[in-house]
């Protein structure tokens, strides 16, 4: 029987998110807007990045330890050259139980079948609009609608299962809750909504944006009935809801008005290497370090469990509590996927 790593709040570590990238070609107003992210804003090279080579390392090193779902995220993952190749890779590490991606779409069609032959079964796939005018508004004027549907196709198309996530900002793409809903109901695609987050110290956030997980839920109720049903697994991030009209289901991700925490078991990998426990850390710890210093597999094992030992984070739980924004900076998003 295997050891169980767990942290301060005996919370398992189940999950690895690895970006293997901090560059995007959206510039989305709620993680990456264009007047921080603009034409000047250095973004990491490609020498302090973590190579193939690392995140193989380090992702045997964490499914030692429990991780049985790594989930490749960026950034636009879909901007590292040759990521099939390292999804191959890591299909191959005994103990690993699922890989997922999670993409803007913009660049799916091109790749949907060499992700697919590399062993990719699931993707998941950002879209806050089906109207093309607030679309653009949303991702910074940088894709069309079409083309992101036309990357869900594909992928469908390949024999990839597809997730569609919409982040749900008030006044800005509210009215696209329904649409969105009746869309992917018929194209049977697993809809997930998103409570607009704080993530980052760019975007401007304001609790008022938020429109909640119980406004969601009343307002497609009212129009398609929906009906709650079990989470798949311990730690499942989406509350989910099947349309009682067919076997199809939809959910909803709620980190700001009905948190999570308590069953989180996720660990994020920064694109250059940092160990970050919750997506609102202000402080990573660097393993790329470790690596290059010539630490072996055990030690680098012992800091991981070391950290994951001390883990406390309930940040969403505390965010409402909160009367003062905190002092230090969080991560960006984009260092380590969503």
């Amino acid at each position: 029987m295997e050891d169980v790593v767990l942290d301060k709040l005996q919370r398992p570590l189940r999950d690895l998110r690895i970006s293997v990238t901090d560059r995007c070609n959206f510039r989305c107003r709620y993680c990456m807007p264009e007047e921080i992210f603009g034409p000047d804003y250095a973004f990491l090279s490609d020498d302090n990045i973590l190579s193939f080579d690392e995140i193989e390392r380090l992702s045997r090193i964490f499914v030692s330890l429990g991780v049985k779902k790594l989930r490749i995220t960026g950034g636009e993952p879909l901007l590292r050259k040759d990521l099939p190749a390292l999804i191959k890779r890591l299909k191959l590490i005994d103990g690993v139980e699922d890989i997922a991606l999670t993409t803007n779409g913009s660049l799916l069609k091109k790749f949907a079948g060499d992700l697919y032959n590399s062993g990719l079964s699931r993707v998941t796939v950002s879209l806050d609009s089906l109207d093309e005018e607030r679309f653009a508004y949303m991702n910074g004027n940088r894709s069309r609608v079409k083309t992101v549907l036309e990357g869900m196709q594909a992928a469908s198309e390949a024999g990839m299962k597809v997730k569609v996530n919409m982040v749900v900002q008030k006044g800005k793409n509210d009215q696209d809750i329904i649409p969105m809903a009746q869309y992917f109901k018929e194209k049977r695609y697993t809809l997930r909504f998103i409570e607009y987050m704080d993530v980052g110290n760019s975007n401007d956030w304001r609790l008022d944006e938020v429109v909640s997980k119980q406004e969601i839920i009343e307002s497609i109720n009212e129009r398609m009935p929906i009906e709650r049903i079990p989470a798949n697994y311990n730690g499942e991030v989406a509350a989910r809801y099947r349309y009682t009209d067919r076997d199809q289901e939809m959910g909803i991700i709620s980190s700001v008005t009905d948190s999570f925490c308590s069953s989180c078991t996720r660990a994020r990998l920064s694109a250059e290497g940092k160990l970050y426990t919750c997506l609102f850390a202000s402080k990573g710890y660097d393993l790329r370090e470790l690596l290059h210093s010539g630490q072996n597999d055990q030690t680098i094992a012992a800091a991981i469990s070391a950290v994951w030992n001390h883990r406390s984070d309930r940040y969403s739980d505390e965010r409402l509590s909160h009367t003062h924004p905190k002092v230090s900076p969080k991560v960006e998003m984009s260092h380590i996927g969503g």
